[in-house]
């Protein structure tokens, strides 16, 4: 902190990061573990995103936003674990303010364009299954371009949002952070200014990107299933069922972390409950997504067995 000439007051230029350990010889473990983590996460993502260009069987809507999904969970792991290591082989664990306010950024981003890719594939399952003679009309390549780049725009606007709104608070008195990255729950217990504007905005982004996003979910899931149920082919359920259970799995996960993550805003202390569903919500959860969605999906792995032996796919 630079002390500025207006009496005892001070500016806040940087903050403390205080990580995942206080002990000194948990770090290199701590390491070790979460940069095979981090390799994971990027072999695994993108993995599954050469099977699906490399695989023409899986040119479709489906995949096309799957690939798309694998290429944020790269993001979104690559926003916080590469500092977290850095922090982890150093004991310096301060941040730059700005670097704060970026990692935020990113994160919201990232974190918002995954939240709504999520409702469209839900939206794409429910086309594919409840009205398949149409699919291929209200999935166009135009159409599937049009959802992903309105997904980027709406995201983008809610990070840039946060992160202006929060760049107006003052920070004026502590500046160490109980966690491993900077997010609006751990800024706003250091804010010497009222937050009461900032919890306005992220009521509304909650509720326009978090409970609407989950009712189209469910409202999509609802019909998918009623129209399972009429399906007499207990194969033709299966498929159905095993098509959308890799999904349920990514929703019920992402969206599980992300209410306990935010639910604890009126809590005075940070503990380490907070790292825990900070790592299940930026390490775990990317790095579970590739193996989900290639564990049941044979089409999947027969794309990836042909990806690392190099075969070409059948024609």
């Amino acid at each position: 902190m630079d002390p500025e000439a207006s009496g005892n007051d001070s500016v806040v230029t940087e903050f403390v990061l205080l990580g995942l350990t206080k002990t000194p010889a948990l770090r290199p473990i701590l390491f070790v573990i979460f940069l095979l983590a981090y390799v994971a996460t990027v072999g695994g993502n993108f993995s599954i995103l050469a099977a699906i260009l490399a695989e023409p069987k899986l040119h479709t809507p489906m995949y096309f936003f799957l690939g798309n999904l694998s290429l944020l969970d790269v993001g979104c792991i690559s926003v916080t674990v590469p500092a977290m290591l850095g922090h982890f082989m150093s004991n310096n664990r301060s941040i730059l303010y700005r670097s704060c306010l970026s990692q935020l950024f990113f994160f919201h981003l990232l974190a918002g364009v995954d939240c709504f890719l999520l409702t469209v594939m839900a939206y794409d399952r429910y086309l594919a299954i409840c009205q398949p003679l149409t699919y291929s009309t209200h999935m166009s390549w135009g159409i599937q371009r049009a959802l992903a780049g309105m997904s980027c725009v709406f995201s983008f606007t809610n990070a840039l949002t946060q992160t202006v709104a929060v760049s107006t608070l003052n920070f004026c008195g502590p500046n160490v952070i109980n966690h491993f990255y900077c997010d609006l729950p751990q800024l706003f217990r250091l804010s010497c200014s009222s937050i009461q504007l900032n919890e306005q905005l992220l009521f509304v982004a909650a509720a326009f990107m978090g409970v609407a996003p989950l009712v189209l979910i469910t409202v999509s899931y609802g019909h998918v299933a009623a129209a399972v149920l009429r399906i007499r082919s207990v194969e033709g359920r299966k498929k159905a069922f095993s098509t959308c259970g890799s999904h349920l799995t990514v929703v019920g996960i992402f969206y599980g972390t992300g209410v306990f993550s935010y639910m604890r805003l009126g809590s005075g202390e940070a503990s380490d409950k907070d790292k825990g569903i900070g790592i299940l919500n930026t390490v775990i959860s990317p790095m579970l997504n590739p193996v989900i969605y290639s564990l049941r999906n044979p089409d999947v792995q027969g794309a990836l067995r042909r990806v690392f032996t190099g075969r070409q796919p059948p024609t």
